[in-house]
């Protein structure tokens, strides 16, 4: 628990150093812990940037709004058209480097314009391991990572928003809708809005961690093992299947494995 406050005491001391930040924030676990850190140590020297898009689902973007007015944080929306941007539709596995470069560019113009010397975001130690095209981005506009900086962990971060009374620190992890296809298969913002209707339909019905990814007309669930025997209840189970075919899918899977990050990776040689 020493180490845990040490590493935390190094976040608020990054901080200090920067001077002022804009945090690229989306209402995730790390996002808000990176937001809540900056605002107790910068005071109204820290700006939040969220973007709206079809690729970010409302029950999140609401959800980021709500934070930055409980919290007296001033919060600049930018609407983000990633499907205009060159490339990002045809789903290469540089997708992610596209859009991060365009965000990110966007929220350093916005930093500047505000008086805001750096612009930060919320990846953690654990965003090492997986394939991370975005993370290219980060280091070429040199876009600060706090969190990264300071040696924190997806668990430590979650320790310490816990603490801090901060409502994020069981949320389940999330990521941009994007992720959910199949390298190759075209992005449009029909599908996107399938996928996100689908995996909030799981959401509503209880499921915890959730994604469900597209493979053309297929869908293929991931939950968390401790919940297959609740999505295989017959009643759910057509509930689930009935409705993900109203949406446009044709089939609708189970993936054995269960919920992974970054499972649409595993064919990648990188």
């Amino acid at each position: 628990m020493e180490e845990l406050h040490a590493k935390k005491s190094r976040l608020e001391a990054y901080f200090q150093e920067l001077g002022s930040v804009a945090v690229a924030f989306s209402a995730g676990v790390d996002s808000t812990f990176l937001l809540k850190v900056a605002k107790e140590v910068l005071g109204d020297r820290v700006i939040a940037v969220t973007a709206r898009s079809c690729s970010f689902p409302r029950r999140e973007f609401c959800e980021a709004e709500r934070f930055c007015e409980t919290e007296k944080i001033r919060q600049i929306v930018v609407e983000s058209r990633e499907l205009s941007i060159e490339g990002f539709r045809r789903n290469q596995p540089d997708r992610c480097y596209l859009c991060k470069r365009d965000l990110f560019s966007t929220i350093k113009r916005i930093a500047a314009e505000q008086g805001i010397r750096y612009v930060a975001e919320g990846s953690n130690m654990d965003d090492s391991g997986d394939y991370r095209p975005g993370m290219m981005a980060v280091a070429e506009l040199d876009i600060k990572s706090p969190l990264r900086e300071a040696g924190l962990s997806k668990e430590e971060i979650r320790q310490l928003s816990r603490e801090m009374g901060l409502a994020s620190w069981d949320k389940p992890s999330f990521a941009c809708l994007a992720s959910r296809f199949v390298y190759g298969e075209e992005i449009t913002e029909e599908k996107l809005s399938m996928v996100d209707r689908a995996e909030q339909r799981l959401l509503d019905l209880g499921f915890r961690q959730v994604r469900v990814r597209m493979h053309g007309t297929m869908a293929r669930i991931e939950i968390l093992p401790s919940e297959f025997d609740k999505i295989l209840q017959p009643g759910i189970a057509f509930q689930i299947n009935q409705y993900l075919h109203e949406l446009g899918f044709l089939y609708v899977t189970l993936d054995l494995g269960g919920y992974q990050t970054g499972s649409m990776n595993r064919g990648l040689k990188v």
